[in-house]
Parts: C-alpha cells; sequence; structure tokens
C-alpha cells in the first residue's frame, strides 16, 4: 500500500503542484487511528495536507516566503469527525439523524438506507411508502417491496435513499463504469480572462472573496478551509432552506452568513452582484438546480470573468447516476463500504464508516481545488471549473487498501481528543471546537470570524481594511 506521502504526491501532482513543494510538508502519525478496514485515518490527513500545501504555496506566490506545513493524522481524523466534538456552552450535540432515517430490511431480503433528516426528504418517503412517519409503519411498508424496485421508486419520487450494494455490485453499474474515467479531483477551463493579481493581505487568501452556496457537511467544511487561511467566506443561505443547526454552528466558524431568495428575481440579482465582486463560487445544491437559476459554471464565468467556480455532486458528473441526490451515508451504503465493513466485522448488515469520512475528505477536496484552480488563474488567467464528488472520493479512498485487523482498534477517547481542542465564542454561546490539524509554520489557520445564526449578516462583501 502508499504511504501518506506517496497519496499526497499524487494528489498534489496530479493537479499541477510542483513536487519539489512536496519537501515543506511533516506527515506523523500511524494507522489505524479509528476503528475501521478501511484507511479512513490517511485519508484524513492526506485532504487535510493537500489544502495545507495548498495555501503555503500560495503565500510563496504573494510574498516570496517558504513555510513548512505539518499535519498529525490523529489530529486530522479527529477534525474529520468535528461535529460529534463540538459542544455549545458544554451541551453535546442532539441526535444526528431523524426517528425514522436509517437502516431496513426488504421483501427481498436486501438493506435500504433512508435519508430523512430533512422534512421534504421524510415526507416523501412516507408518500412512496403510504406510510405513517413511525420506523414500525415505515419497515412494515417496505416489506411489500423488492430493494432495487424500491430504490429506483423513491428517487423517482424526490426521495434519498440508498440500496445497500457489494462493491462487486456497484462496479458492474454503468454508473460506477463513468466514474472510473474521472480524476479525483477535476479542474478545467470554461472561459477566456485576464489574470486577476492577488490582493493586499497578511494570510494566504487573505482579500479572497468566496461565495459558499452549501449545507450540511462536505461543501461547508470547504468554506470553513478556506477561512481558515483568510478568506472572506459569505455563506449564502435562504430563509425557509431546512437546515442541521448542529452542522451549521460547526461549519459556521470563520464565516460571514446572509440570506439570500433564490426564488425571487430580486435574490437572484442580489446573487448576480456578490458573484461579480466574488474570486470562488463553491455551490453544492442537487445537480442543475443552481444552473436552472442563471448560475451554471459557464454562466458565473460571463457575469465575472476569471471566476473560479467550485461543484460538488454527490455521485460525480458523468453516467446515469449524474442528477441523483445523495449524503456521505448514502454513497457508503450504495457503493459497498457499509457492506465490507459488514462482513470485516462478522455482521449481518451494514455497517458504517467511523466517520463521515467521504463528506469530511471531498471538502477539503473542494478547497484543494479551489485553491489550486486559483493559483493557476493569477498565473495564465481563465475562468476555472473544479468538480469532486462523495462517490469519486468513495472510490479513492477504496483503492488506498485495507487494514487487517482494523476494526479490532480502539475508538478515540475523550483525553485523546483533547489536545485538538479550543475554547472559542461564538453567536450561539462559548464553542469548544477542533482546531484545524494543518499546521503552517509562518501563516497559522485560524477563523477570525465567529460561528453565527445563519442570516446574521447583510448580502455585501466586507470593505477592504
Amino acid at each position: 500500500m502508499q504511504s501518506p506521502r506517496e497519496i499526497l504526491s499524487d494528489i498534489w501532482t496530479s493537479t499541477g503542484g510542483e513536487a519539489s513543494a512536496l519537501d515543506a510538508v511533516t506527515l506523523t502519525g500511524d494507522e489505524p487511528q479509528l476503528p475501521s478496514s478501511f484507511r479512513v485515518a490517511a485519508a484524513a490527513q492526506v485532504s487535510v495536507a493537500a489544502t495545507g500545501l495548498a495555501a503555503a504555496e500560495i503565500w510563496k506566490m504573494r510574498s516570496g516566503q517558504a513555510q513548512q506545513i505539518a499535519v498529525d493524522m490523529r489530529h486530522a481524523v479527529v477534525e474529520c469527525r468535528s461535529e460529534r466534538y463540538l459542544r455549545v456552552d458544554g451541551r453535546p450535540p442532539p441526535p444526528a439523524w431523524d426517528a425514522i432515517a436509517g437502516i431496513y430490511k426488504t421483501r427481498d431480503s436486501r438493506f435500504v438506507r433512508l435519508h430523512t433528516n430533512f422534512p421534504h426528504h421524510r415526507d416523501a418517503v412516507c408518500k412512496v411508502l403510504n406510510c405513517k412517519p413511525e420506523r414500525d409503519e415505515v419497515q412494515a411498508a417496505l416489506m411489500q417491496w423488492d430493494g432495487e424496485a424500491f430504490e429506483t421508486a423513491a428517487y423517482a419520487g424526490g426521495c434519498v435513499v440508498a440500496l445497500m450494494r457489494s462493491h462487486d455490485e456497484w462496479s458492474a453499474l454503468p454508473h460506477a463504469r463513468a466514474l472510473a474515467g474521472l480524476p479525483l479531483i477535476s479542474i478545467t477551463k470554461i472561459g477566456e480572462a485576464p489574470p486577476k493579481p492577488w490582493p493586499e493581505g497578511d494570510r494566504p487568501l487573505a482579500g479572497i472573496r468566496v461565495l459558499d452556496l452549501s449545507r450540511v457537511i462536505a461543501g461547508p467544511v470547504a468554506g470553513r478551509t478556506l477561512a481558515a487561511h483568510g478568506a472572506d467566506v459569505l455563506l449564502i443561505s435562504g430563509p425557509d432552506l431546512p437546515a442541521i443547526p448542529w452542522l451549521t454552528i460547526d461549519t459556521g466558524r470563520g464565516k460571514l452568513t446572509t440570506f439570500v431568495e433564490l426564488k425571487t428575481e430580486q435574490g437572484r440579482a442580489v446573487l448576480r452582484e456578490l458573484l461579480a465582486q466574488a474570486d470562488i463560487f463553491s455551490q453544492g445544491y442537487r445537480p442543475r438546480a443552481i444552473a436552472s437559476l442563471g448560475f451554471s459554471p459557464e454562466e458565473a464565468a460571463r457575469i465575472n470573468p476569471g471566476i473560479i467556480y467550485v461543484t460538488l455532486s454527490a455521485y460525480g458528473a458523468a453516467g446515469p447516476w449524474a442528477e441523483r441526490r445523495g449524503f456521505d451515508s448514502l454513497v457508503q451504503t450504495a457503493t459497498g463500504f457499509n457492506h465490507a465493513e459488514g462482513q470485516a466485522a462478522g455482521v449481518d448488515g451494514p455497517k458504517e464508516l467511523p466517520a463521515q469520512m467521504l463528506d469530511h475528505a471531498t471538502g477539503y477536496f473542494m478547497a484543494f481545488g479551489a485553491m489550486m484552480a486559483k493559483a493557476r488563474q493569477v498565473r495564465e488567467g481563465g475562468s476555472w471549473h473544479v468538480q469532486v464528488s462523495l462517490a469519486q472520493t468513495g472510490r479513492w479512498l477504496w483503492n488506498l487498501g485495507r487494514i487487517a485487523d482494523g476494526l479490532n482498534t480502539l475508538d478515540l477517547t475523550g483525553e485523546a481528543v483533547m489536545p485538538f481542542i479550543d475554547e472559542i465564542p461564538s453567536g450561539f454561546g462559548a464553542l469548544r471546537s477542533v482546531t484545524h490539524s494543518a499546521i503552517l509554520s509562518e501563516t497559522p489557520a485560524f477563523w477570525a470570524r465567529p460561528a453565527m445564526p445563519l442570516g446574521s449578516h447583510p448580502s455585501q462583501w466586507p470593505r477592504p481594511a
């Protein structure tokens, strides 16, 4: 198996990074760190290290000053479970899942996973199953369905679900074959534009304006990471969009947050004005949804030549599942991770990874891709489109290999996590939260703005200092 340094080298050089830059990176710690047969700790360390190295190289471009980057494996894997360790005024997180979310059996003895944390997704499941939102009723209704037929009908009905497949079953699907031809992180030129010089500033991303149109984990982690290196990140939400409050707090550190109603022409005009002054547009909307509102990559490049447009999807940009909604837990289920972990643990049924690793790693890859594309824009001009997906990150994680007896690893205790916890103020109360795990010697990562309730700020960019 490749070492973490070799994995990082592949990612760095495949996106245009100079191999010599890797000499500045120190990776510490050993696998495994969490109970899993997959290399989740290596994935955490490498994905975080990529962002730290990109930030350091940008600082070198801006200032001429080189620096060292260090990422400890345990710190990185703790950060990739940051939502678990968040405390607000000493209070732990509420239950993570809706009452009917989770695993069920179907008539043909298959397993399906339902994601019902948003009310409209829960309502859609109950409509397809013609039942009340109670676990016993949902299970009874699913016994009238074969697994794959339910998955197909559920997607047609606006639900977010997944049939548990083995990795072999997944790999045989046309969609998996389509993904096999795509890179882990795609960076493509989508328009002509002159280079935009770096603004004044004393941090790698100081003066860089990022529009963050994302929810849940991966996209928000990308914005949080860019903010940690000094970017002005403006989180765009809608007053009626459902959110998961605990995740909003955890990933809101460092960001401004405003409401823009994109269903109205007035709201779209506000977003166009913000976009015209932005450097990076990062979005995780359902495929094609944002394009239907007038904010496709090509339209964004027309509004603001030189933009870096970042697209997150569940299942990737090509293949028959490209339009499907999805979340980390569902992609784990559909692509073979839950089946493989269950087999490794000797259980009859699915077993989840010990972290939302597809989400977190993909979030860091979004931030990394955005920084690499921005550096390229400064050097050679153009507008650029960065594309990542949970499924492609899953494919990468699978191909890193397996850890024999990895499930025998003890989970991390509170004592093991404490060195990575800091207490900071916020608009919600005192936060105990995980610090950023990429340690840069000259421009330390930190969040200059506190997490605030959604919609706390005006829909405008801050004035330069």
